[in-house]
């Protein structure tokens, strides 16, 4: 197989000759989920004329979790909403370990939803809270109380309020049109935040999740810009001769690292202050420099080189004359680093057993193990809880998203109904 240039920005692979319709939602499949799933039931709300299921909602996020097996509806012998009306023996006896109920605050445009978490076997309410929100967030609400379900009783946070962003293109490679989509994290609600004619590449959220820098190639060339998903307003923030590629944002969202080629062609990284526009070199070697990400203290990056004759990470402070150290060792081909949020681990594309997969290391150990088991799989980003990966793969022939546990247990894939997907760039928590 030959070796994808994936971590060379200005090298863009096409992605595929049909894809994503603008409006169109993903779909998501579990692939593996845990061997034991957690017996949870997730009972109608009540309503009150509400035009949105929001229990539904929390039920969806939970399984597609993986580690989480529903009871059906129609096997529930009782629909408690408060308290009072739940019989802890009746779900003993359906097998179900937790409950939740809830009741929405209003009727047609209510301002909050209620809900409740219970222990059944020991008859301990876990959980309850009022969720603010009105008839155009109920579905924003059923992720939280979802994150904060799974974060009660796995004693990790959840991320179903989150985002994910992406690339897809359409129409033939003639009068290809590209869009850059954001829609929630469980594939829905997709909203098209910039089409081209010309690609667009390497999506990247800022940390208060309210911009998204990308890469540009309008009039023929790389751009790198930053746009407001607020108002749409956006801007061109490099516009070098040669490469401008694989924007990453600074933890503090004062800064992007950029991949910047020179006169002499070489490429390296850079340093982009958004105020003021400076910009100061990061690496400098004759090497192919690439695919910087911040640590999240801010004060060093990852990134690609081909300094050693072969693609690996390497580890940089960001301060006049520090030298690069080189991080991942095991493997002939590892690329595209992403760091996790709590900064013990890195994702990486690696090559193994032939094929390009996903990996994790650990930065304590430096050891590495595979995730995935694809055969061209590309651009990982974490979740904000660190505990699963999206990244790019190929299905049925063309490009799909994925996702994959951190620990390898759960693994999904998240398709439209035709056409290719790829870039994935999971965003932070919403606000």
């Amino acid at each position: 197989m030959a070796e994808p240039r994936h971590w060379l920005p200005l090298l863009v692979a096409c992605l595929g000759a049909a894809a994503l319709p603008a409006n169109a939602q993903l779909t998501v499949q579990i692939t593996r989920g845990v061997t034991t799933p957690i017996p949870v039931a997730v009972v109608p709300f009540a309503a009150n004329g509400a035009p949105l299921d929001v229990a539904l909602v929390v039920e969806g996020d939970l399984v597609r979790s993986g580690r989480f097996q529903a009871l059906p509806r129609a096997a529930m012998l009782q629909h408690p909403t408060t308290a009072a009306q739940l019989d802890a023996a009746q779900w003993r006896l359906l097998k179900t370990d937790f409950v939740v109920i809830g009741r929405l605050v209003g009727a047609g445009n209510p301002s909050a939803v209620e809900f409740e978490l219970y222990n059944v076997l020991t008859g301990e309410r876990l959980l309850g809270y009022s969720v603010p929100t009105g008839a155009a967030g109920l579905k924003l609400a059923g992720h939280r109380i979802a994150d904060m379900v799974y974060e009660k009783i796995l004693g990790v946070p959840g991320a179903f309020a989150t985002r994910i962003a992406y690339v897809s293109a359409d129409g033939p490679p003639s009068n290809r049109r590209w869009r850059l989509v954001v829609a929630d994290a469980d594939g829905t609600e997709p909203r098209t935040i910039l089409e081209s004619h010309e690609p667009i590449m390497s999506p990247a959220w800022s940390p208060d999740g309210t911009r998204l820098a990308y890469v540009s190639f309008e009039g023929r060339v790389s751009s790198v810009y930053v746009q407001s998903l607020g108002d749409g307003a956006r801007e061109r923030v490099a516009a070098h001769a040669g490469i401008n590629g694989a924007p990453a944002w600074s933890p503090d969202g004062q800064r992007l690292a950029l991949t910047l080629s020179q006169p002499d062609g070489n490429v390296d990284i850079f340093a982009l202050e958004l105020g003021s526009r400076a910009l100061t070199r990061i690496t400098d070697d004759p090497s192919i420099d690439t695919e910087a990400c911040w640590a999240p203290d801010g004060r060093s990056l990852y990134f690609t080189s081909d300094r050693s004759g072969r693609p690996q990470v390497y580890r940089i402070v960001v301060a006049p004359g520090e030298h690069a150290q080189r991080i991942t060792f095991e493997g002939t081909y590892n690329a595209r680093p992403r760091v996790s949020p709590d900064g013990s681990q890195l994702a990486v594309v690696t090559l193994d057993q032939g094929a390009y997969r996903i990996a994790v290391v650990d930065l304590a150990s430096g050891r590495s193990r595979v995730l995935s088991a694809g055969h061209l799989d590309e651009s990982p980003s974490f979740a904000p809880n660190g505990q699963t990966i999206i990244f790019a793969a190929r299905g049925s022939g063309r490009g799909v998203l994925a996702t994959v546990a951190v620990d390898g247990s759960v693994t999904s894939r998240i398709s439209a109904a035709s056409g290719d997907v790829r870039e994935p760039a999971w965003s932070p928590r919403q606000q």
